[in-house]
Parts: structure tokens; C-alpha cells; sequence
């Protein structure tokens, strides 16, 4: 059956779905998850061995009836030449050799693995991807990838209404996304966009533009808010299609002579002396990625301007404190960043603080676009979506769990949609092979500025549908080549399991509810082991990463401290030179820095703990806090068919690693 050019319309999309259209009883939620992954044990090596060979027959059948009466290239007695079974030989000699090496890899699949952002394989993607592969489609344009860059236009599109964009490509300020190699490159992209739109209206007047309502001097066009500007570039583009052709390609050379991706950042300020380089306001918890491309747009890491914390999440008067200053000082922002889950702590930013921000400075002629580093927590959206898009109400959802979520993150996602574009990770909690990071902005009609053809002129053809413009994707993202096979993992995954809460919700929700009774066990852990160890989860999680701060008992000294938890990392870590199954369970580390939450609250962290908050110094690495960070991904942490709580018998093992590095 031929896949639908565009998404299916709702009714049709509602008919595509699961059978139970409400949250399933407990058991066909737990018989849905079972066919959803090759299992902790290859449970499911038979479902994924007939997939593979079904797609695999079905491929070669495909490449016979290209041509069928094409003679075959390779005659059937080539397989008894010696030269071909040396060759054989010697490609399986290496793959085995590969496999061999291979089985010193990490077990993501395994419950007893609690580290990294990193899981077992979700079946609809790995096979979707598999299937793909033998095509090799590159998704840089249709002409070498005429069905996947379909998908990823329309992967763009789910991830849209997951996050409460628009989504319907009748709509003029319908959303648009696209898939990247992570998070890292989404996040260029939304800086290469937030700065073309906040360019482009000094272009227009710095050409003389016809009265298009535009604004009447430099800094005025450089602080337009993101959706005045694309209005601007909107009525730009109306008012040069209405031209005659040589009017066209007269106006379309004169802007784009003044646009700062033709000038460059040195002649475009030199050009515009009363225009200052804008800044970028990021909590500093920020992924490393943000520093890595102001530096790569050329605006210099200065321009990187990181906020405190408040609790492990950006502090929202500390936000409108700066944001006042810029004001007053007449300093641009670029970008606002806030992040849907920290890389550390899976803490949420106030998106909503960060979207209310935004409005009130744009009052006041202080521009800025908003941006969410959702790469880890993007897909826990799902959570808060019903099947019909809209939002679920934080009272409905709160009878599914203990705690979550906290009013802070409820306002948080529910604000999503008023962010003006989204960085979210399929390769992390979408269970999705690497790399399949994805960039989603909520008003396509800006992407025109990164067109390398200068798209936002509408000639002859140039203004094609939705779908056809974007064919071509090499026109707009950061890329050259892009893997095709990825695009179709992330779409069959999301037409498989819809991003709703009865959809791939059900995936989160195992995770939720097992960072709640991780967090308990915790708790009781700490009570248990007093005698022997100070333990504390600093920050309650607001989705599924728990940290757990340890101290020795009567210990004072951060560099012991420090040296106590290097030691159990150590027993936690997957040792190159060991079998993986020298290791019981597996995790790993993060830190608490005063510069990151403040000397008060670093003062606070140390005293529960018995510390001295004094012995922080330079010495031994002791400028900050090494804790264990837990993140709990495997939706078998706890296993309830077989009665097992490896959550449980986590904390048992670390109860004998205490006592084993105490001595």
C-alpha cells in the first residue's frame, strides 16, 4: 500500500490507531510494551529475525522486477570461483571478529543498565531502518530519496503536534521540522535561524525596500519580535511576486547584497554601527552544544550569557533581570534557551516563564526568539497530549502517578507550543538508533531565510506547496547528505505508536513511575544505611533522571567524599578489559558545582550531607560535588510479570559496594 503523501486527516489518523482510544488496563499496557522492543533477553529475536527476512526477500524481489528482463550480473557460478570464496572467507573472518569485539559493548537493553541516555531499540525503528537501508536514500532532495524525504517532512509534522505547533499544511503558519545527527546540530540550526530572522528586516531597510510597513531605522528592524518579523518577510515577499521579473531580480540582488549571510558578521556590524552583537541568555545547565555554536555562527562565546539556577532549573527572575538590563542598556538578545529536561538532572526549565518573558519584552522593543533544548525530554510531551492533540489537564494525569507532575512542569509543557522552535532527540527517549536528532521551529515561513537559493523570492515555480518545497531539504538544513533509513524509523515508529499519552506515552510512563519509586527506594536506602553513609537525592526528579548525593559517615572533607563516589563509579562503569558480566549494574556520574546552583544552595547540599562546606576548594577537584546519576530509561526497571524490582536490587548492590569501598 503507497504511504500517504501528507498525514492522514484526523478522522482517518483516529482510525489508524490502536484499538483502546482511552488508557489501557494494566496488562495491555504491559502486552503493547512487550512487542515493542527485542527484550532484555531476546525475547523477541524470532519477531525480529521473520521481519528482517521477510524485508530482505521482499527487497530482492523489488531489485529483480526493476528490469526483469535484465540478464543477472553476478552469474550463479561466481560462488564457486576460489577468489570468491576467499573473499567470503575473509569478510566473515572480520565480521566475526567484529561480533567478538562487540560483546564488550554497553548492555542499553538491560534493566540492570541505569546510565546513560540510552536503551534497548524500539522494533517499529530498528526494523523500519533496517528495511530502509539496502535503498540507501540520501534525504538531501527527492531525486535520490523520493519516499523518505517525504517521511521526514511528515516526521517534522508529528513531532509538531506532539509539541502543540501547528501541524496542518493548509495553514499558513503551518510548523515545519526536520531530522538532524542529534541535538547538537538541531541547536545550530536554531541559531542559524533565530539570526537570519532577526537580520533579514535590517536588509530590507538597509535596501531601501518599498513601503511594506517595514521599521523605520536599524535597531528598530534588529529588535523585532520573531513573529513581526516573519509578518515583515511575509508582505516582502507578496509585494515581490506582484513585480515584473526584471523588477524581481533587481530588488531580490539589492537585499540580498545587505543581508548578513552575503556580508558576514564584521562588515554587517561595520555597516550598522548603532546595531550591537545580540546575546544569548541559557541557563547553565545548557548542553555544551550552546557554546559550540556561537562560537561556529562566528558571534564569539562572550555572547553566551549563562543564567543561575534555581533548584537545578533556569531562574525565571534571574531571566527578567537580565532581560531588563538588556533593555535598558539597548543590548540585543538573539535567543532565550530553556531546557525540557537537563542532560544531568532531567530537570525542566519554566518554558512558560521564558514564553511570558518574550511577549513583555516585545512590548518594549526587545526581540527575541525562544528556544527549548528538549533533546532529552521532548518525547515526555507525549504524556501531556490526548489522541485529539490537545493538552490533558495536570488533574487527569496526576491519578496515573505518585507526584508527577509538579505544577512547574505541567505549565512548562503545557507553554511548549508558544516557543518559536524545538530541539528533540528520536536517538534518545524516542528509542531510536543514532543519530536521529530532530529541529522543529513552529512558523515555517521563516525557513526561507536558509535557503541557499534564496527561496523567500517567489518565482515561477519557486512557490510550490508545502510538501514541494521542502523535497529539497538540502536547501535549508545543515547537511549535504542525509540518512534516509532514519527518517523512515522515526516515522514508522511514530505511526506505530502515536505521540499521545495512549500512544508512546505508554514508554514515559513506565519511566515516570519508575523514577518515583526510585526515588522512594532511595529514600529508604538513606534510612537503612545511616550508619555507614549520608545519602540524599538532592533535587526530586521532575521526569525520569534521579541523582543520589553519598558521604561516609562522619566524613567532613568534599575531596573524600569525592574520592568515595569515584570509587563506586569506578564498580559501576563498564571496564574495557572485564566481561560485562563482571558488573552487576551499571551507572554513572554528574557534579554539583557552586557556580551552578549558587553558594547558598551548594552551603545547604553539603550540610545535609555532614560536609564542611569550607573543604571546597581547588585541591583534589574538590570545587564541586561528584554524585551518581541514574537515568531510568528501560521501561523493565520494574518487572512486574516476574515479581522483580531491579530498582531494588539496585540499591542492594550499592548497599554492598558501600561497605566493599569502606572497607
Amino acid at each position: 500500500m503507497a504511504l500517504s503523501p501528507l498525514p492522514l486527516p484526523p478522522a482517518a489518523e483516529a482510525a489508524a490507531r490502536p484499538p483502546s482510544a482511552a488508557f489501557p488496563d494494566p496488562d495491555t499496557e504491559r502486552r503493547t510494551l512487550d512487542a515493542c522492543f527485542l527484550g532484555p533477553y531476546g525475547e523477541n529475536d524470532g519477531l525480529l529475525e521473520k521481519l528482517v527476512v521477510e524485508f530482505l526477500r521482499d527487497h530482492v524481489y523489488w531489485r529483480r522486477n526493476v528490469h526483469p528482463d535484465d540478464p543477472p550480473a553476478i552469474p550463479t557460478r561466481a560462488a564457486q570461483h576460489p577468489a570468491y570464496q576467499t573473499f567470503e572467507a575473509r569478510m566473515r573472518h572480520e565480521l566475526h571478529r567484529l561480533s567478538a569485539a562487540l560483546k564488550r559493548s554497553v548492555p542499553f537493553h538491560s534493566p540492570r543498565y541505569i546510565g546513560h541516555m540510552a536503551s534497548d531499540l524500539l522494533l517499529p525503528g530498528l526494523a523500519a531502518q533496517m528495511l530502509t537501508l539496502p535503498y540507501n536514500p540520501n534525504n538531501v532532495c527527492e531525486d535520490v530519496a523520493p519516499v523518505t524525504v517525504d517521511l521526514e517532512v511528515q516526521v517534522g509534522l508529528q513531532l509538531a503536534r506532539m509539541l502543540g505547533f501547528p501541524d496542518d499544511p493548509a495553514r499558513e503558519d503551518c510548523a515545519f521540522g526536520h531530522l538532524a545527527s542529534g541535538g547538537t546540530a538541531a541547536n545550530y540550526q536554531a541559531l542559524r535561524l533565530a539570526l537570519a530572522l532577526k537580520a533579514f528586516p535590517v536588509a530590507l531597510h538597509a535596501a531601501g525596500a518599498p513601503d511594506i510597513a517595514a521599521p523605520a531605522d536599524a535597531v528598530r528592524a534588529f529588535n523585532l519580535a520573531p513573529a513581526e518579523g516573519i509578518a515583515l518577510l511575509t508582505r516582502w515577499q507578496r509585494w515581490l511576486a506582484a513585480q515584473p521579473a526584471d523588477e524581481r531580480r533587481r530588488w531580490r540582488r539589492r537585499v540580498q547584497a545587505q543581508r548578513i549571510e552575503t556580508l558576514g558578521l564584521t562588515a554587517f556590524f561595520a555597516r550598522h554601527p548603532a546595531l550591537r552583537v545580540p546575546r544569548v541568555l541559557a541557563p547553565i545547565t545548557a548542553h555544551y552544544s550552546w557554546s559550540k555554536g556561537i562560537k561556529l555562527l562566528g558571534l564569539g562565546s562572550e555572547q553566551l550569557h549563562l543564567l543561575p539556577e534555581r533548584g537545578m532549573r533556569l531562574d525565571a527572575d534571574a531571566l527578567d533581570a537580565a532581560l531588563e538590563r538588556c533593555a535598558r542598556e539597548r543590548q540585543p538578545v538573539l535567543a532565550v534557551v530553556a531546557v525540557l529536561g537537563t542532560t544531568e538532572y532531567g530537570t525542566i526549565d519554566p518554558v512558560d516563564r521564558a514564553v511570558a518573558a518574550r511577549e513583555a519584552m516585545a512590548a518594549r522593543g526587545l526581540g527575541f526568539s525562544v528556544h527549548v533544548d528538549a533533546a532529552w525530554g521532548g518525547y515526555l510531551a507525549t504524556l501531556f497530549r490526548n489522541p485529539d492533540g490537545s493538552l490533558r489537564t495536570r488533574e487527569e494525569m496526576r491519578a496515573e502517578y505518585r507526584g508527577f507532575p509538579q505544577p512547574h512542569v505541567h505549565a512548562a509543557f503545557a507553554a511548549l507550543g508558544g516557543a518559536d522552535s524545538v530541539t528533540v532527540d528520536p536517538h534518545k527517549l524516542g528509542y531510536l538508533p543514532y543519530g536521529a536528532g530532530a529541529f522543529v521551529c513552529r512558523d515555517h515561513r521563516a525557513m526561507a531565510l536558509l535557503t541557499e537559493e534564496a527561496d523567500y523570492v517567489f518565482d515561477g515555480g519557486e512557490d510550490a506547496g508545502y510538501l514541494a518545497r521542502y523535497r529539497h531539504l538540502g536547501r535549508y538544513v545543515l547537511e549535504g547528505s542525509k540518512a534516509g533509513a532514519s527518517a523512515a524509523a522515526v516515522y514508522v515508529t511514530h505511526r506505530v505508536l502515536p505521540l499521545d499519552h495512549t500512544g508512546f506515552g505508554l514508554l514515559p510512563r513506565q519511566t515516570v513511575l519508575a523514577a518515583e519509586a526510585f526515588h522512594e527506594a532511595a529514600q529508604r536506602f538513606a534510612q537503612r544505611m545511616a550508619g555507614l553513609v549520608n545519602a540524599r537525592v538532592p533535587y526530586p526528579p521532575d521526569s525520569n533522571l534521579v541523582c543520589l548525593a553519598l558521604n561516609p559517615a562522619g566524613n567532613r572533607d568534599v575531596a573524600q567524599t569525592n574520592a568515595f563516589v569515584r570509587a563506586l563509579a569506578a564498580r559501576l562503569r563498564c571496564a574495557p578489559d572485564q566481561p560485562v558480566q563482571s558488573r552487576q549494574f551499571f551507572g554513572t556520574t554528574t557534579t554539583l558545582r557552586p557556580e551552578a546552583i549558587g553558594a547558598a544552595e551548594m552551603e545547604r547540599t553539603a550540610r545535609a550531607l555532614g560536609l564542611d562546606p569550607a573543604t571546597f576548594g581547588d585541591r583534589d577537584g574538590a570545587d564541586r560535588l561528584l554524585i551518581l546519576r541514574h537515568t531510568l530509561m528501560n521501561p523493565y526497571l520494574l518487572d512486574t510479570g516476574n515479581g522483580i524490582s531491579y530498582i531494588d536490587l539496585y540499591f542492594d548492590h550499592l548497599a554492598t559496594l558501600v561497605r566493599e569501598v569502606l572497607g
